[in-house]
């Protein structure tokens, strides 16, 4: 059945159009998500789009916010099945330079930015902040988790714009910054809990 045919909440239509928005951005890129092209996708009109996110560069904002959701949410179950110590921190990275490469992030953000949307990691780096003050309420740790998200997604971003490139012309192989990302998280977390299990000893 055609989404058309169907009467969907304000919410629904909402989620409809970011979805297809992701789709557009993923398979055309940044510069093809536009409230005439999303709206042709789900077969609802320009206006309809208008009311929803009142620009181009709000809807664009509005997928910024939607893709990071998606990923800190898959992030965030992953972390919470596994205690501190146990967590598989390249699957961690993965998901992350994923979102900004393959997921589109990456591409979104630098279109936004570059088109005067000056605050287009907004979305993201609230659903980041949102995600690590949800998981401790440590300040120590959560100091540690910030550090090393600001360090992760800045290598996820650098990577996804011109990680193929460089490892390339290096001779490395293509998942050199992640495994790189991996070690430099691993590092730090191992050092912070023997360092807090120091302090308990003592």
């Amino acid at each position: 059945m055609s989404i058309a045919k169907k009467r969907l909440s304000p919410e629904e239509s909402r989620s409809v159009a970011l979805e297809a928005a992701r789709q557009i951005l993923i398979e055309m890129g940044p510069q093809a998500v536009t409230l005439k092209a999303v709206a042709a996708r789900i077969d609802r009109t320009h206006a309809n789009l208008l009311h929803h996110f009142g620009s181009a560069a709000g809807l664009q904002k509005a997928l910024a916010a939607y893709l990071a959701e998606t990923v800190c949410d898959t992030i965030a179950a992953k972390m919470t099945g596994s205690p501190p110590g146990e967590r598989n921190v390249r699957e961690i990275v993965d998901l992350a330079f994923d979102a900004f490469d393959s997921g589109g992030a990456g591409a979104l953000s630098t279109w936004m930015a570059a088109t005067g949307n000056d605050d287009a990691l907004d979305p993201i780096i609230g659903a980041i902040h949102r995600l690590i003050d949800g998981m401790t309420p440590d300040a120590h740790e959560k100091r540690l988790m910030h550090e090393d998200t600001l360090a992760l997604v800045l290598m996820a971003m650098g990577d996804a714009q011109l990680g193929g490139p460089m490892a390339e012309a290096l001779g490395l192989p293509r998942d050199t910054a992640r495994a790189l990302a991996t070690e430099l998280i691993t590092g730090r977390i191992t050092a912070f809990w023997a360092e807090q299990g120091g302090k308990a000893e003592s």
